[in-house]
């Protein structure tokens, strides 16, 4: 049930439930997290377009900065299409502590 957005008097007041995850996006340099929020609005603008997600960190920094970021009728489908951005380009920030370089185990 969706109660919460009753709290919202003004549908230009853009309410949204606000949903967080977080994944690694695997590289040679080293593992990348990313946390990605997704806004579940109440009343959005275009039907079509009820969750939005967004990527905390860009990607493709030495070239043309990109926020990774996607929209959907559901949260799965915003979830799915953020993911794919960020996996669309290297993330390759110049002297970034975020990378968690990666061991290799040998067996």
């Amino acid at each position: 049930m969706n109660d919460w957005g009753y709290a919202q008097h003004d549908p230009a007041e853009q309410l949204a439930r606000m949903h967080y995850f977080s994944m690694k996006k695997i590289q040679p340099e080293g593992d990348i997290e990313f946390l990605i929020t997704v806004k579940e609005f109440f009343t959005p603008k275009d039907p079509a377009l009820i969750f939005f997600a967004q990527a905390d960190k860009h990607t493709n920094q030495h070239i043309a900065p990109y926020l990774p970021s996607g929209w959907g009728k559901t949260l799965l489908g915003a979830l799915q299409e953020c993911i794919r951005e960020i996996n669309r380009f290297p993330y390759s920030e110049v002297n970034s502590a975020a990378a968690v370089p990666r061991t290799e185990t040998t067996g």
